[in-house]
């Protein structure tokens, strides 16, 4: 357990309330439980629906500039992925389970050893390898928040969070068991992958629609 988490522990260990904190937080935490079933019961296909500390958030939908980036980095990597017979790429809609919460990433690759506990009927996704967001006003909060603290936690070797508004990438790497407290904002030159073997993109690339290319 780390420093942190005993600091934050200690107090209520000690305290002559710790029965009754602890039978709350079992009582707590099965509520969660019992919305999480029902949120796989009554989720559709329409739409980007995803239970994050215990609530349902449903996205609105996406701007142009936001799909662009997506379908762009789809594209590019399932090619190369493809080719190189590297493993599989999924793009939204994707149900990724975590210990606590589920999310629809936007892009994800799964390397050959991942990809083999996915079959034609899978609905609920494995930790993939390498995970894309692309930001939005009313994502990046989680995007930069629990989502990092989630993928870092889960293992995830690299994540890249992509602004279609500023036309900026940043590459997170996982190091030991953390990603860096601090990366550069790219919006120039090459980005190669550290968890695709031999992928390399032209970020401004990224961010152009089809007219533009």
């Amino acid at each position: 357990m780390s420093n942190v988490m005993n600091q934050l522990l200690e107090p209520i260990v000690n305290s002559p309330d710790f029965p009754s904190h602890v039978m709350e937080l079992q009582r707590l935490l099965a509520e969660e439980r019992q919305r999480r079933e029902r949120f796989y019961e009554e989720m559709t296909e329409d739409g980007t629906q995803e239970f994050i500390n215990g609530q349902v958030v449903v996205h609105s939908p996406v701007r142009s500039a936001h799909s662009v980036a997506v379908g762009n980095l789809y594209s590019a990597i399932r090619q190369h992925v493809r080719q190189h017979r590297l493993g599989r790429v999924y793009a939204e809609n994707c149900l990724v389970v975590f210990p606590r919460n589920d999310y629809e990433p936007d892009v994800m690759f799964y390397g050959p050893e991942k990809s083999r506990l996915i079959n034609p009927d899978t609905i609920k996704f494995p930790v993939p390898d390498l995970v894309i967001e692309v930001t939005s006003p009313s994502t990046e909060q989680n995007d930069r928040g629990i989502k990092l603290r989630d993928y870092e936690q889960a293992g995830i070797r690299e994540y890249w969070l992509v602004d279609p508004q500023t036309c900026t990438l940043e590459q997170f790497v996982l190091e030991g068991a953390r990603f860096p407290a601090k990366v550069a904002r790219r919006g120039a030159g090459h980005l190669e992958s550290r968890t695709v073997p031999g992928l390399t993109l032209l970020i401004p690339d990224i961010f152009l629609a089809d007219d533009q290319l």
